[in-house]
């Protein structure tokens, strides 16, 4: 084993825990804010440069961008979680065969995806809400988008692989070259060549190329941690099975997401409008600022995570998850400061219509109502996931977007109208924070009596 191999592995189970998840995090969070800029920078520029109706329009492709990102998630994140629980046995080359197999079924899915996206396009944002007025605008973004799946699903996947194998640093960098890409090019396109949306969704896909090349030809590099290798592409039934099983929770909670949106744009074009629709891609857009910090959290206590579990260290696995549920807890209350005391100045970022403003002002106020529970429950689900518990990780996904929040969608407008809608998320918060922490006591009172039981 090279000597960075033990390097990484020993970082891992024996540096203190404060100071991994700094050193994990602090790159993975930089990484994970940077990628959120790529849809926040769209609808900016967007919203500044073509007008409301257009930001109204890009916001109709969220169900369909999450319907895309759940397939990459399918795999990657399945992968990433499996090959760190890998590493933590010590089990180097079963780590590498998951990789070339992730490759290969990474290929495969996003062509079948890109495939069904591009022969059922309007029928499918049609479905989604879209209206006369904005889905010319929404059916012109995603027909450059849809294509760019198998490079946005490389760059995404692969990064996680990489930031799970023992370079978070390396992960950040990847992410920020490729932010910097669309940030360059986005105005570049809709305000100098006056490309309109066309040019927000070019710039994103030149991004994603320029990024998934440079994460993939990491793993050709002699010099790293775990590397492709052609014997490894051909696909394994049970590798594959093992990576689709913790998959399976992101990618439920990502089609559970577009669904939501789906239903919520529904209820918004009936008691609100076009408008209102934009103003949840405003309110949408400041809110993923806040879930991405924690899911950048979530993502350096990843390898930490799953290597101690493997590891069989639980104390340390334990701590990890106490020190980063209290971190998102402090990001998520400084979400809560910033929406409730400055919708109005957030808004103003994404469109100089005073409409609209007040619309997406209000919705931000609203919905941020219990933001400082959401961090511990954004974690939990995560450290399942990281652990192997796919079945509870994937039913805590998915309880706060099918079993609380489309019911509250349904009851709770016909009452209170368009302020029902924005209160829908909230209540669905709630609800499922005390599901989360419950599943969680549960979960370590078990383990510890199983602990117990083997010790005696």
């Amino acid at each position: 084993m090279s000597e960075l191999k033990q390097t990484e592995d020993s970082k891992l189970s024996t540096l203190s825990v404060g100071k991994l998840l700094w050193m994990y995090s602090l790159p993975a969070i930089v990484g994970a804010m940077v990628s959120s800029l790529y849809n926040i920078i769209d609808r900016m520029y967007i919203g500044l440069g073509v007008g409301p109706m257009a930001i109204s329009g890009l916001a109709l492709t969220f169900p369909f961008m999450n319907f895309l990102m759940a397939f990459s998630m399918l795999v990657g994140a399945g992968a990433s979680s499996r090959i760190s629980i890998r590493l933590g046995e010590g089990d180097r080359n079963r780590a590498e065969q998951i990789l070339g197999n992730t490759l290969t079924l990474t290929i495969l899915v996003s062509g079948t995806v890109i495939l069904f996206s591009m022969l059922f396009m309007n029928p499918i944002l049609i479905m989604f809400g879209g209206s006369e007025n904005t889905l010319k605008y929404a059916r012109e973004f995603m027909q450059i988008i849809v294509p760019g799946t198998i490079l946005s699903a490389l760059l995404f996947g692969f990064n996680s692989i990489m930031r799970a194998s023992g370079y978070p640093k390396k992960a950040m960098i990847t992410m920020i070259i490729s932010a910097f890409v669309n940030i360059t090019l986005a105005p570049l396109f809709i305000f100098v060549f006056k490309m309109g949306i066309a040019g927000a969704a070019h710039a994103t896909n030149i991004a994603f190329f320029v990024g998934s090349i440079w994460v993939v030809l990491h793993f050709f590099d002699k010099k790293t941690n775990i590397r492709f290798h052609r014997k490894n592409l051909k696909l394994d039934r049970q590798i594959v099975k093992s990576i689709l099983n913790i998959g399976m929770s992101p990618f439920s909670m990502q089609i559970a997401a577009s669904v939501t949106v789906v239903i919520i744009n529904r209820a918004l074009i009936r008691y609100g409008g076009d408008l209102a629709v934009g103003a949840l891609g405003i309110q949408n857009a400041i809110a993923t600022l806040v879930v991405m910090f924690i899911i950048g959290l979530n993502q350096g206590a990843q390898p930490i995570l799953g290597f101690n579990y493997g590891a069989r260290k639980f104390d340390r696995m334990f701590l990890a998850l106490k020190k980063t549920a209290v971190a998102a807890t402090l990001v998520s209350t400084a979400g809560f400061i910033l929406g409730t005391f400055f919708p109005h100045a957030l808004a103003s970022l994404f469109t100089r219509d005073e409409e609209l403003k007040e619309l997406a002002a209000r919705a931000l106020r609203i919905s941020v109502t219990v933001f400082p529970l959401i961090g511990s429950q954004i974690v939990i689900t995560n450290f399942f996931q990281s652990i192997g518990k796919a079945k509870i990780s994937m039913t805590l996904s998915l309880t706060r977007q099918v079993l609380f929040l489309i019911p509250c969608l349904i009851f709770l407008p016909p009452i209170f109208g368009l302020d029902g809608v924005w209160s829908s998320m909230p209540v669905a918060d709630s609800l499922s924070v005390i599901v989360t922490t419950s599943t969680l006591v549960f979960f370590i009172r078990k383990f510890k009596k199983r602990q117990n039981s083997a010790f005696i």
